[in-house]
């Protein structure tokens, strides 16, 4: 359907349309222009409506969001922070169900931090750019990852002046909390940033001072943080134990094992679904370069020859399928861990993560037995 097409009513009907809560058999979404009118019976549909009907096995679910999405389509946000690198990772995408997401910029110069902010603004049109995630570069040298240690810094003045700056979408940053100033973090959540901690040392205490201070999150839970330890418990029991955080699991089969990731379902915190992703998902090309090192993707993992895991190869598709076969998890539950959850760290879900009246049509059809996308609809338009 064209966008032309899409300004006018019309539905789409399933045999299961699973609203982000509520599984309604046999049923149709109304769109109108780009927001849902309601959920009705297929029976129920108006007369002369334009319905189009998914195939026989296929689910209607919430489009996905990912909040960690580094690149895409051959294309690295950190090699060129601009409005077009964003475009080509959105399109990439998009063909494995995710309808909004937060571009990624890994630890760099203030000059592509402040490139990679202001193509955000260009892209004032796109639905699907959420806002911008900086991951770093106010991260521990001790757990940089892949992070260039020569990027990585304490925040200035003019840091703070940049991040909270009043723009468009959201602004998530990973930062280590043993690393800012006090109040760093209280400045930036007033000013409506949101902040997870990743790539840190940080203690449990001062863990739960950085969320007494706003922190609400956690990137990719697990890795690049100090680990659970009978004496010194760190950021990863601060975060199972508390109900009112988030935190990104990368369920791709290489970066957590299986049981650690069951753990973390056990948790008291609310699961999010993140790809991570480089280059490769979408692209054509196996092999990518970041920071001057060559980085390969082999056998579902992007590593350098040295090993090190930079990203990875992993589509939100990929990342559902795999929390249901691999961690015996309910489909409508994976899908909430890709919608419902990260709407709501956001602060965006009373616009997008479910289908609802009035929310944003970005609606996904997927087969639930193999979780294979057939379409994708961004803001009630297909392409």
């Amino acid at each position: 359907m064209t966008a032309e097409a899409s300004r006018q009513p019309h539905a789409v009907a399933a045999n299961c349309v699973f609203d982000g809560a509520v599984a309604h058999r046999d049923a149709a979404v109304i769109i109108i222009g780009d927001r849902i009118e309601c959920i009705v019976q297929r029976a129920e549909l108006p007369a002369g409506l334009p319905v189009y009907e998914l195939p026989k096995r296929a689910w209607l679910v919430p489009g996905f969001i990912d909040i960690q999405v580094n690149g895409g389509g051959d294309a690295l946000l950190n090699d060129a922070p601009t409005a077009e690198t964003m475009r080509k990772i959105v399109v990439a995408h998009r063909r494995f169900g995710t309808t909004a997401l937060l571009p990624t910029l890994i630890s760099d110069s203030p000059v592509k931090m402040s490139a990679a902010i202001a193509a955000v603004d260009e892209l004032s049109v796109d639905p699907s750019v959420l806002g911008i995630h900086l991951e770093g570069p106010f991260l521990s040298l001790e757990k940089a990852g892949v992070h260039d240690p020569r990027y990585i810094r304490h925040p200035t003045a003019e840091d703070l002046e940049l991040i909270t700056a009043q723009r468009r979408g959201v602004t998530l940053v990973t930062l280590a909390p043993e690393q800012v100033p006090p109040d760093f973090i209280g400045e930036l959540t007033r000013a409506g940033v949101r902040v997870a901690l990743g790539h840190s040392m940080a203690t449990y205490a001062q863990t739960r001072e950085a969320i007494a201070g706003g922190l609400t999150g956690f990137t990719h839970l697990f890795n690049a943080m100090r680990g659970l330890d009978s004496r010194e418990p760190g950021p990863i029991a601060a975060a199972l134990e508390r109900a009112d955080v988030w935190y990104g699991l990368i369920v791709d089969g290489v970066h957590v094992a299986p049981a650690m990731l069951r753990l973390a379902l056990r948790g008291r915190g609310r699961p999010i679904l993140v790809t991570d992703a480089m280059p490769p998902v979408g692209g054509t090309s196996a092999t990518f370069t970041l920071n001057g090192r060559k980085i390969f993707a082999r056998e579902g993992r992007c590593a350098r020859e040295d090993g090190r895991l930079a990203g990875t190869c992993l589509d939100m598709a990929t990342a559902i399928r795999n929390c249901v076969r691999s961690l015996d998890v309910p489909l409508t539950e994976a899908l909430r861990f890709a919608s419902v959850n990260p709407a709501e760290f956001l602060g965006m879900a009373d616009k997008i993560g479910r289908l609802a009246p009035g929310w944003r049509a970005d609606m996904v059809a997927i087969d639930p037995q193999t979780v294979e996308v057939h379409r994708t609809w961004v803001a009630g338009a297909s392409e």
